[in-house]
C-alpha cells in the first residue's frame, strides 16, 4: 500500500484521502518511471530479460522503454562505456528532462570491471561522465538486482521535496566521489613521471591488443 495505507479518513458516508500535493506527485512519478532504450554491452541482455514476462519490470510501472531521451526520466547504463561512447552518454543525459535518474548496471559501468587495469579505452566508471544515483554491481547482475536498483530509485523519488526546495538528509546518495585511483605501478608523486608511465602503459597495452598479422 505504501503511502496510501492509513491515508483514508471516514467522513460520514464518504471516504476521504488525506495527503499532500508533494506526496501525490512523488507517488505518480515513482509509479511511472520511463527508462530509455539504451544498452551498451552484455549487461543489456539482462536488462532485456528484466523487461520480459518472467521478471516483468512493468509491475513497477517502468516497462515503457522510450526510444528518445526527451521522453525518459531513467537512464540505465548497461554495459562497458568506452571513451568514444562517453560523449554520447553525456549528450543523451543532457537531453533528458528533469528530474532524471541514472542506474549504473554492471561491474564495467560501476568502475571499469575487468577492464580497469588493461582496458586503455574503457572509462573507469560511468560516474566520471554522468552523476549516478544507484549502483548495481555484477558481471552481469541478475534481473532481480536491477529490480532492486529500480526500487532504490523509487525510494529516492518518494523522498523528494520539489515544492519546498529542500531535500531530506537521509536521501540516498551515490557512494562514490567520482574519482578513481590508479594502480600502484602507474602512480608517482611526480606528475610528469606519472604521465610518462601512463602513456607508456597505454602504448604497450594498445600494441598487445593489436591483431596479429598473418
Amino acid at each position: 500500500m505504501g503511502w496510501l495505507e492509513g491515508a483514508f479518513v471516514e467522513e460520514g458516508p464518504f471516504s476521504v484521502m488525506a495527503t499532500s500535493l508533494e506526496q501525490a506527485i512523488n507517488w505518480a512519478r515513482e509509479s511511472s518511471m520511463w527508462p530509455m532504450t539504451f544498452g551498451l554491452a552484455c549487461c543489456a541482455i539482462e536488462m532485456m530479460a528484466t523487461g520480459a514476462s518472467r521478471f516483468d519490470i512493468d509491475r513497477f510501472g517502468a516497462g515503457a522503454f522510450r526510444a528518445t531521451p526527451r521522453q525518459a526520466d531513467l537512464m540505465i547504463v548497461a554495459g562497458t562505456v568506452n571513451y568514444k561512447m562517453a560523449s554520447r552518454v553525456r549528450r543523451l543525459y543532457n537531453q533528458m528532462p528533469d528530474p532524471k535518474f541514472v542506474i549504473a548496471m554492471g561491474a564495467c559501468t560501476c568502475g571499469g570491471g575487468p577492464y580497469y587495469k588493461y582496458g586503455y579505452n574503457v572509462v573507469k566508471g560511468v560516474d566520471l561522465v554522468v552523476p549516478v544515483d544507484v549502483y548495481v554491481p555484477g558481471c552481469p547482475p541478475r534481473p532481480e538486482a536491477l529490480l532492486e536498483g529500480l526500487m532504490r530509485i523509487q525510494d529516492k523519488v518518494r523522498a523528494m521535496k520539489d515544492l519546498t526546495h529542500g531535500q531530506p538528509l537521509d536521501m540516498p546518495i551515490p557512494s562514490r566521489t567520482g574519482y578513481t585511483l590508479l594502480p600502484p605501478e602507474l602512480d608517482d608523486p611526480d606528475p610528469v613521471k606519472a604521465m610518462e608511465k601512463q602513456n607508456a602503459f597505454a602504448k604497450d597495452t594498445k600494441e598487445r591488443a593489436a591483431p596479429a598479422k598473418a
